[in-house]
């Protein structure tokens, strides 16, 4: 490992520049993309392009550049407009932002296939696409987006996708497909085991605490938590994340739910060291069929016994290992809880918290990035430079853009 990471930096002394289409907010939950992009702007320039924000105004750019180096560029494009303009536009700005950083050489990564439009007129060395969900599933997804992703398979050099679950599904569309599940940055999670203060938010509550962060949306198994409350008023049950997509009126209220609201990655750590269980009650459906929570490895690097609804890639490997209970339904939900409670201080939490250490030894965003690396490199040495002179048919493609 440590031959690639030294071959994978040496390459970064004169790697091209990184545009990257996302469709998440780069201040939105601290994840997948923040973490690769961070490590990925340590040894080239990386620029973040986020979906646009519409309004009363002519197109601009507003440009900012994050601590770890990555510029963050968000396209401000006049309300009223078609998808098909709006896009257009939008790649006229880029063609332009391109033009004036005196981009020679760059490679395009891409996280959504909706946005494949906007890099119109590009020329990348080499097309990435990091598929880490599968978009299509979820909730208000539009038609054209199986669509594009089509288009983006033609013409990508290398897939990465975001488990193996997801691998399996997209294997068999492209020759170069490599899984890259989850990864964790160990040192920051591991930091709740070293005592940090309680966060005021929940100081107040009393033990024990079952936590969640991430995502309130339809992944969430609202249904559970509500019964599982129900039955057991003396568990406190925290809740951290934004509401998207699902009204915030239907989640469960009940004096042992605590909906704190959405925290900064740099706390999670503290509220983390204050739970006695840390949760991952994930609804079973077309969303979830194939998604890899991220906060797997984190909980099990911040010292904390999980317990998480039958998802594919927690199965495989945690479940599998015994680093992770499984349970599907309120019966069975209930019981991993209190299993995992009872087993608090034992030597059997210690062992298995030891075996987790010893999984996690094997997981880092900087390998990950550094395997990343060096498929990329290897992908742009067989194939010729990638071209989107030519942009998808637009009646192919036109469809919905936020």
């Amino acid at each position: 490992m440590s031959e690639l990471l030294s071959s994978v930096r040496s390459a970064w002394a004169t790697a091209p520049s990184l545009i990257v289409l996302a469709h998440l907010r780069w201040n939105f939950v601290f994840q997948r993309p923040q973490h690769l992009m961070t490590h990925a702007a340590a040894g080239r320039a990386v620029y973040y392009i986020e979906e646009p924000v519409f309004g009363d105004h002519d197109d601009h750019w507003v440009r900012r550049t994050e601590p770890s180096g990555v510029m963050v560029c968000t396209p401000h494009i006049r309300v009223g407009l078609s998808p098909t303009e709006s896009q257009a536009r939008t790649a006229r700005l880029l063609g332009a932002l391109v033009r004036d950083e005196g981009l020679a050489a760059y490679d395009l990564w891409v996280y959504t296939p909706m946005e494949l439009p906007v890099a119109a007129g590009l020329s990348p060395r080499l097309i990435i696409y990091d598929c880490m969900d599968e978009l299509a599933n979820f909730k208000g997804a539009p038609p054209e987006l199986r669509v594009r992703e089509q288009e983006l398979f033609a013409r990508a050099g290398v897939v990465f996708t975001g488990g193996q679950r997801l691998y399996e599904a997209k294997a068999e569309r492209h020759p170069n497909v490599h899984a890259f599940p989850s990864s964790v940055d160990k040192a920051h999670f591991a930091a709740a085991r070293g005592g940090p203060q309680d966060p005021a938010d929940q100081r107040a509550l009393p033990r024990p605490r079952l936590g969640f962060y991430g995502v309130l949306d339809e992944r969430f198994d609202i249904e559970l938590l509500r019964e599982v409350a129900r039955r057991r008023p003396e568990w406190q049950f925290v809740m951290l994340g934004p509401v998207v997509k699902i009204d915030p009126a239907e989640l469960p209220r009940a004096k042992n739910i605590h909906y704190l609201g959405m925290k900064a990655y740099a706390d999670l750590p503290a509220y983390l060291a204050h739970w006695d269980v840390a949760l991952m009650p994930f609804a079973r459906n077309a969303a979830t069929e194939f998604i890899s929570p991220t906060k797997t490895p984190e909980y099990l690097a911040a010292g904390v016994s999980v317990v998480s609804t039958g998802i594919r890639d927690v199965i495989r490997p945690y479940g599998d290992l015994g680093l992770a209970r499984i349970a599907d339904g309120p019966d069975a939900f209930e019981a991993a809880c209190e299993t995992a409670l009872a087993e608090a201080g034992t030597p059997a939490a210690a062992g298995r918290q030891d075996r987790a250490d010893r999984y996690l030894e094997e997981l880092s965003w900087e390998r990950t990035w550094a395997e990343m690396s060096a498929l990329m490199e290897t992908a742009a040495e067989r194939i010729p430079p990638a071209s989107l002179s030519a942009a998808p048919a637009a009646e192919a493609l036109a469809g919905s853009h936020d």
